[in-house]
């Protein structure tokens, strides 16, 4: 059994695997090799040799437990035939969205647009430096997407002011969505990945009174879905208020959280797996500092099953060394 499936399922807590957020990614040199000569962000998640290859550079480098496929969450937009467009020093800018012209697209000529993803998996999941290891797909959750396809950009503090304003093109959105959603994990499970994580980033934008209909339960048609595959899923809904709620609600397999959770009242009220919780600003201060921070979490999970991640993504001016001396922390935590 591979590790995040033990503790997931088995609930092992024996032992915490590590794997971090954004670990393929701009702190690595031989990334940012590919990067220079790659500038086309799109292209280069549809470039399957090359984003098997960025996806197995940490695991090259550091003993993780889990390689997580080199992508992002918004290729189901652009799998859907919006236009997406990643700008240096502004992050993602979204076209405008056409409702008619979405809701044409079916599961063949999606699966087509974006199919190097799956053939980048299957190349991941059968290569040696993987054996017992997990190999993680991903998901945005169905309210981040809906977020980015009508904001068009991050909403960083708060969305456009008329963003309700149409309730019809919502919820048609949502639930577009939410089917295409189905197709990517079914092919990313088929081609290999053995654990979902679902990224909710914009959880934290609504009001409560809002979560039932655009968190809970589109997210919990997913859980539900990947459940039915016979294959672990762990959701990050970033900056919610009510861990609990979400959990009881929700019903995943395994929860991620951010760093801005009280990690000893968490575990009051959260029952299933946890993953996640170090301030990934930790790895950019000294050693003893990050020994002190990574011990806390592995101390206070001790008899919790607990997968060891970040708050949020590795940031990019980390030095690789720290996520070495991190990953040796974690391996010799007695």
């Amino acid at each position: 059994m591979k590790p995040l499936n033990k503790v997931i399922i088995n609930k092992d807590t024996s032992f915490n695997p590590i794997w971090i957020m954004r670990q393929a990614g701009r702190y690595l040199p031989e990334f940012r090799e590919i990067r220079k000569e790659n500038p086309n962000f799109i292209n280069l998640c549809l470039n399957d040799n090359l984003s098997s290859e960025i996806t197995l550079q940490p695991l090259k480098r550091f003993d993780f437990d889990a390689a997580i496929i080199f992508s992002d969450i918004l290729m189901l937009p652009y799998g859907l035939g919006q236009k997406v467009e990643f700008e240096k020093n502004f992050g993602p800018r979204l076209g405008e969205l056409n409702l008619n012209e979405i809701a044409k697209i079916d599961e063949i000529d999606f699966v087509e647009k974006i199919h190097p993803i799956y053939k980048a998996i299957k190349k991941v999941s059968s290569d040696t430096v993987l054996n017992n290891k997990n190999t993680i797909g991903f998901v945005g959750a169905p309210w981040t997407l809906l977020v980015y396809m009508i904001n068009q950009q991050s909403p960083k503090k708060s969305l456009k002011k008329d963003f309700f304003k149409d309730e019809f093109l919502i919820n048609r959105t949502l639930l577009i969505i939410e089917k295409f959603l189905k197709v990517h994990i079914k092919n990313q499970i088929d081609n290999g990945a053995n654990v979902i994580q679902i990224f909710d980033s914009w959880a934290g934008l609504l009001e409560e009174k809002d979560l039932p209909n655009y968190v809970y339960s589109p997210t919990l048609n997913l859980v539900n879905y990947v459940k039915s595959l016979n294959v672990p899923v762990i959701c990050f809904p970033r900056e919610i208020k009510n861990y609990k709620e979400f959990c009881d609600v929700v019903k995943p397999d395994a929860v991620s959280i951010d760093y801005n959770i009280n990690p000893k009242k968490l575990l009051k009220d959260v029952k299933i797996p946890i993953q996640g919780g170090l301030d990934p600003k930790i790895l950019l201060t000294d050693i003893e500092t990050l020994k002190q921070e990574a011990s806390k979490y592995l101390d206070i999970f001790r008899d919790h099953p607990y997968i060891f991640n970040l708050g949020h993504g590795i940031l990019p001016e980390t030095n690789p060394e720290m996520v070495d001396n991190l990953v040796k922390i974690v391996k010799d935590f007695k």
